[in-house]
């Protein structure tokens, strides 16, 4: 059986199937803020999300993390490591990309086990 949560005409926000959950990626509501300002938000709707499908940030399998400027690096891990489960971090990438956007400054995709 598959589960999706917030399904519009494009995609769905999170898909639940086999146990694994499946998110979106995630940008900021508030484009304006810095990069640690964006990146709480996401965390907080990743949460947020993890939780309707029946989930939690440790049970994250896989963060794929987009910057537009590498130079956000070390500010967006300072607020990553302080959000993640310390013993259970994902396998995780992050890359420098355009991103929709040009006011957002990172986009974060998670799988997760339910």
């Amino acid at each position: 059986m598959i589960h999706r949560f917030e399904t519009g005409p494009r995609m769905s926000e999170a898909v639940v199937h086999n146990g694994t959950v499946y998110l979106a990626g995630q940008v900021a509501d508030d484009a304006s803020a810095d990069i640690a300002g964006q990146t709480r938000q996401i965390l907080d709707a990743i949460d947020a999300l993890l939780a309707r499908a029946g989930s939690d940030k440790s049970k994250i399998l896989r963060a794929q993390i987009y910057l537009t400027d590498l130079a956000d690096f070390a500010a967006m891990n300072a607020v990553w490591e302080q959000w993640v489960v310390p013993g259970h971090t994902p396998a995780r990438a992050t890359v420098q990309a355009a991103l929709a956007n040009p006011q957002w400054k990172i986009e974060i995709v998670v799988t997760a086990a339910v």
